[in-house]
């Protein structure tokens, strides 16, 4: 038996056990779950469902339509930059969705590529098929969210760092660069977290040519994210200072129980004190770990553990400040730590279902395939109850903004108060907050502003309204108190 440590440190007989495998260099299975991953959203999803509140903050800083949102120290520019292509032209939410959905199937496939020779196809098109669905992965899909494209550049990193080796070929050691660069831009402290193992190993073992392409990837891509820190909060500790506190204060939290809570469909647990789902909603995330263990002993007892070791490292650490540093959950935080955590589940599962010499194991295949049925019956109803309660949501807040419109609240305007971000984005007004996590304005300036354009104040009943807005008028909008102020001709 091969010792992981020597394998971990030297992955070419990794690749020579693979590569005489029959399937292993075939890719075009690797389309299906693909091509299903897109097609399932666009019918499970649609591009119907309005955009949530982070989605107005990325979506509107490359808009023509809406003022941009404020951005918070800890988001970064990737959304925006992948939403751009439509968003810069277009305010069609159905267009933008049709995109996201296509663009994350081609994604998928992409990542699921970067392993070929590693895994038989059967088993990485398996891997790409559990992944894609789990309602965290088909519901933030086609939306513009981080978390799945944080998922599909670990995988393209991890995958293209174990096929490079010691010395690595030029497009592997690009692919090691692209799937950092990915993560980074879209969330560089994701990508730090991710990239810990791959680090230690590529350092530790002097891979020169690996350790520069990995770390240049990280350095490009969180390269705007550490300019703006500078630019804008007085620096890079400053910044992660001011996200550290945005997010509750990173320390010692335990959040394990949180991210259980969340899988019953929540797209935002904070604070998380709802009671937990039905236990066979969650059985599917006990099972995770047990089934990625025995695909962990498979390949030990194979002779080729670094393929399997590495992703469960990249994975475990990815979710380690999810679970243990932040005292909130929401379920896409884990996406990462879910997709590499897919192959050695799919290779267990090929392992539990069929022979070493190739035939089937009759009553196991039965099982598993019943589990399997079971579990995605499960992840679909979910998936389909958080959406209708999230379009709902969303509609109230087109709704809203219809009304505001009706009152006089017109671009350009401006919105201060209860869930303003959004409600602005659908009512094409900017935003404003004098305290809190977006924190942008004074009291000084939102009175200043009001001698100009339309101004109102959001709030919820029984709520005591700022002293600016005591004296506005007062008017009843859905489940919201709205207090406009007064017409700037009348001033």
């Amino acid at each position: 038996m091969v010792h992981g440590a020597s394998i971990l440190s030297d992955g070419r007989r990794d690749r020579a056990s693979v590569a005489g495998s029959p399937d292993g260099g075939g890719t075009r299975l690797l389309a299906v779950p693909a091509a299903l991953f897109t097609l399932a959203q666009l019918l499970l999803v649609g591009p119907g469902m309005g955009l949530g509140w982070d989605e107005t903050v990325y979506v509107s800083q490359v808009t023509t339509h809406t003022p941009a949102a404020f951005f918070s120290a800890p988001r970064s520019r990737g959304v925006s930059l992948l939403v751009a292509p439509i968003a810069s032209w277009s305010s069609s939410t159905e267009l933008l969705r049709v995109w996201l959905a296509v663009l994350s199937g081609l994604g998928l496939y992409a990542a699921l590529r970067s392993w070929r020779g590693l895994f038989p196809v059967r088993v990485t098109a398996t891997a790409g098929a559990l992944f894609a669905t789990l309602w965290v992965t088909l519901f933030y899909g086609p939306q513009a969210m981080p978390n799945y494209w944080v998922a599909v550049g670990a995988l393209v990193c991890v995958g293209c760092f174990l096929r490079a080796g010691a010395r690595g070929s030029a497009g592997v050691l690009w692919g090691v660069a692209g799937g950092a660069l990915l993560m980074a831009l879209m969330r560089p402290t994701d990508a730090v977290w991710v990239t810990i193992p791959l680090l230690v190993v590529a350092l530790g073992r002097r891979r020169l040519r690996v350790s520069t392409a990995l770390l240049g990837g990280l350095a490009v891509g969180g390269s705007a994210w550490v300019i703006e820190a500078y630019a804008w909060y007085g620096g890079l500790g400053a910044r992660l200072s001011r996200a550290s506190e945005i997010q509750g204060g990173l320390g010692w939290h335990f959040a394990v129980d949180d991210q259980l809570r969340s899988l019953g469909g929540r797209a935002l647990c904070r604070p998380c004190d709802v009671p937990m789902p039905p236990l066979f909603v969650t059985l599917w995330w006990y099972v995770l770990p047990v089934l990625a263990v025995i695909g962990l002993i498979v390949a030990v007892r194979a002779g080729r553990t670094a393929r399997t070791l590495t992703p469960l490292a990249c994975a475990v650490t990815s979710a380690v400040p999810y679970l243990f540093l932040i005292g909130y959950a929401a379920p896409r935080f884990l996406q990462p730590a879910y997709a590499l955590l897919a192959l050695p589940v799919a290779d267990a599962l090929w392992h539990l279902v069929k022979k070493p010499g190739g035939r089937w194991r009759p009553v196991p295949t039965a099982l598993v395939a019943l589990a399997l049925a079971a579990h995605l019956s499960v992840q679909f109803a979910v998936l389909l109850h958080t959406v209708g309660r999230t379009t709902d949501d969303r509609r109230d807040w087109a709704g809203t903004a219809g009304e505001l419109h009706r009152l006089g609240v017109r671009p350009p305007c401006l919105l201060t108060g209860h869930q303003a971000i959004p409600i602005g984005y659908y009512t094409g007004c900017s935003s404003g907050a004098t305290a809190g996590n977006n924190e942008n304005t004074t009291v000084t300036e939102i009175v200043r502003t009001a001698r100009r354009v339309p101004v109102a104040d959001l709030g919820v009943p029984g709520r005591t309204p700022p002293g600016f807005a005591r004296d506005w008028t007062v008017h009843r909008v859905n489940d919201l108190v709205v207090r406009v102020a007064p017409p700037p001709a009348d001033r």
